[in-house]
Formats: structure tokens, sequence, C-alpha cells
């Protein structure tokens, strides 16, 4: 049974990372490539949403008797699967899954450059992903 209770508040914690991600998507990349302080807060930001969306997903995909996916990546798409969105949509938010990786692995050097362009898009999909998780939750819920 989905914990509507667990998921507003993952979400809650997401929209407030999200509140706080929005003025460094404002910044210039100028502004924002000169204080490295801004890049570690991007990141760590970027790092605890997509961290709390992956625990959304896993606990909506588990609590309505799917199998856990294969790996983050596919906690996304198969959201789509279920309807919670369309499936271009899961493909799209998906993708935070590699960046999430690379900051939490140091797989890779995380460009700062890259980062910021991607914060203003970050902000809208994830807020869109939010909605999306709130409505199947009402829709399954019977709430």
């Amino acid at each position: 049974m989905i914990d509507a209770a667990l998921v507003g508040r993952k979400a809650l914690l997401i929209t407030r990372d999200l509140a706080d991600l929005a003025p460094l998507a404002r910044t210039p990349l100028a502004d924002y490539l000169a204080n490295a302080r801004d890049e570690l807060v991007a990141e760590r930001l970027l790092e605890r949403i997509i961290g709390r969306m992956i625990d959304i997903n896993y606990h909506l995909l588990t609590e309505t008797a799917h199998p856990p996916p294969a790996d983050y990546y596919a906690s996304f798409t198969q959201l789509a699967a279920l309807g919670v969105y369309d499936a271009e949509f899961g493909r799209r938010i998906a993708a935070c899954t590699g960046l999430r990786n690379r900051i939490v692995h140091e797989y890779d050097e995380v460009d700062p450059r890259k980062v910021h362009e991607a914060l203003g898009t970050a902000i809208q999909d994830v807020s869109t992903y939010l909605r999306a998780i709130e409505d199947y939750v009402k829709r399954t819920s019977g709430g």
C-alpha cells in the first residue's frame, strides 16, 4: 500500500530544495562559475532532490506489487508504465540519474557549466514530476 504521508514528506523536502536551487538557476553563468560555493550547493541540492525522487519511485513501484527496478534510471521509466506520466517525460527525467551518479561517485569531472545550464530545466522537470506523483497518489489512494 502506498504511504501517501511518506511520499508527501519526500515531496515537501524536494520542494524546499527546489526553492533553494531557484536563485542559483537565475545566477548569470559567470557569477556562478566565480563562486565555488554556488557550484557545491547546486550539486548537493541536485543530489538530494534526485535521491528523494528515486526513493519515491522505488516506494511507488514496490508498494504497487511491482518488482524493484533494475537501476535508478529504470525507476523513472517504469513509472511511465504505471501511468504516472508519459514515456517521453519518463526518459527525460530519468536522465538525471546520470548526473546524480557522477556527483555521488565522482565517476567523471562534473562540468559546472553543464550543471548551471541544466538547473532551469531541472527545476521545471522536477516540478512536473512532483505534480504527476501527487496526482497518481491521489488517484490510487482514492483521495
